[in-house]
């Protein structure tokens, strides 16, 4: 789809990247103190601002449970900016490397990282703050700028960072913005050093393309379809309490969560039956704010058509909280479980994003692993067994970005793990020393020696130099 001329002319962004561009260049390569102080400014910022930062998202979600915003938004990265802060000497020392044996005895090589120079971050509406400052992190550690275009779902949370980042970093170094009037273009169409992009695939394609166009290096956090596979020795119980506690967290809108469930033949009736106890102990009111809610009502209305559409194909639908009423007006959606899928079902054709389960049954590990294969590749694939050999296989036969075995999404919230995609579900790392990495160039250096080792190569050839060279050969093979 072509974007018209005059969506891709954003004065605001335009003048912001000539000022983070001229910043970089009058200082190329911040000094470990400087980048310190950077990281730490924003660690401030998360501290300082709690309060307004949990109201914002709050107010963006119209019920944003309170408790998930500390726990998966600010506990966490608060941790990543300390992590990174404690490790970022080493991140920044230049790496030693091997050297070819021509090269001995005075040469050396080394892998110096250095700052690419202004980075765009565009942040879904899922979880704003985390996917904001968790690339911001490896952005700020490795020395760059960065500009932050923020979703046009989260409104009251980009008008809060663009009031309150100014008394933490200059905008020179830091910008945000918000989002509206199919502006998204012209962001991704700038020439950055590097954009770090998290959203749907078919949207990932569209800001892939507008990179191409100046040869910006991406990285792509695109979600997909994620399955969990419980197998035949692992306990219902157990493996309902982990599957639903991510089902229900923050509404079921996070990228890696269990997207569709494959259980072992003839278990289906045992899962619903400890999902429905769980759920209904852990949400006694599920209006009380406890529970998120459905982003906004075209995404409400999605959902709900999900669910009727797998009704009419054939499929049973069971509502775990028959006995309460979900606000809807506010959006409070129920979790469902649907049992006998197809997949021509929409809730099978798509990323979900919400309190829906779809279960699929299966006989043998070779089933399912050959109906993996048939899909697109996933971010998080998830394994429920005691059984080590299992789980090997399981991890050996498949491919996705991450894997978490006996437990769903932990994976993508540990900083000494790199975090994404592969295939549709995204490509590149972040995240603790991979996210360093990410955003700068680890540009090699050679470093010649006085004495010159080369020099017994140089023509003509007969000779010593032949012989010296069949006799390297000799040693390599």
């Amino acid at each position: 789809m072509n974007t018209p001329a005059s969506l891709l002319d954003v004065p605001e962004f335009s003048q912001c990247f000539a000022a983070q561009k001229a910043a970089y260049e009058h200082n190329r390569s911040p000094s470990y103190a400087q980048r310190r102080a950077d990281l730490m400014a924003l660690h401030r910022m998360l501290v300082e601002n709690r309060e307004a930062l949990i109201d914002a998202v709050c107010q963006d979600y119209g019920s944003r449970s309170r408790f998930e915003t500390l726990a998966s938004e600010l506990l966490p990265n608060q941790e990543g900016l300390l992590d990174a802060v404690k490790h970022l000497k080493r991140w920044m020392k230049p790496q030693k490397r091997a050297l070819d044996i021509t090269q001995y005895p005075l040469a050396k090589a080394r892998l110096t990282p250095q700052p690419v120079g202004v980075v765009g971050i565009v942040v879904p509406w899922n979880f704003p703050i985390s996917m904001t400052f968790a690339p911001l992190t490896g952005v700020i550690a490795a020395g760059n700028t960065a500009m932050v275009k923020m979703s046009e779902n989260s409104q009251h949370l980009a008008q809060l960072f663009k009031q309150i980042s100014g008394k933490y970093l200059p905008a020179n170094k830091l910008a945000f913005f918000d989002d509206g009037g199919g502006r998204g273009p012209a962001f991704t169409s700038l020439p950055f050093n590097h954009l770090f992009f998290t959203g749907s695939p078919t949207t990932g394609k569209a800001v892939m393309a507008n990179c191409a166009r100046n040869l910006t290096p991406v990285t792509l956090e695109l979600g997909g379809k994620s399955p969990a596979v419980v197998a035949p020795d692992y306990a219902i119980k157990t493996a309902a309490e982990r599957v639903m506690w991510a089902k229900m967290f923050n509404g079921g809108q996070i990228c890696t969560n269990v997207d569709y469930l494959v259980l072992p033949q003839g278990r289906e009736q045992e899962f619903v039956d400890e999902a429905r106890k769980l759920v209904n102990a852990r949400y006694p009111d599920i209006n009380n704010g406890d529970y998120t809610a459905v982003i906004d009502q075209r995404s409400y209305d999605r959902l709900q058509a999900a669910l009727q559409d797998a009704r009419a194909k054939g499929a049973t639908v069971i509502n775990l909280f028959e006995g309460q009423r979900p606000d809807a007006s506010r959006r409070i959606m129920a979790p469902h479980l649907v049992l006998g899928v197809s997949d021509d079902m929409d809730v099978m054709q798509r990323e979900i994003f919400g309190p829906i389960l779809p279960i699929k049954t299966y006989k043998t590990r070779e089933e399912v692993v050959q109906y993996l294969d048939g899909q697109q590749r996933p971010l998080a694939l998830y394994v429920f067994t005691n059984d080590k050999e299992l789980a090997a296989w399981y991890i050996a036969n498949t491919i996705s970005g991450g894997v978490g075995v006996n437990e769903c999404m932990i994976q993508a919230t540990l900083h000494s793990l790199p975090f994404g995609g592969t295939g549709n579900s995204g490509m590149g790392h972040y995240h603790g020393v991979e996210g360093f990495t990410t955003f700068s160039k680890m540009r090699p250096v050679f470093y010649q020696g006085p004495i010159r080792a080369l020099d017994t190569f140089m023509p003509p050839y007969k000779g010593f130099s032949t012989s010296l060279l069949n006799f390297m050969l000799k040693l390599k093979s």
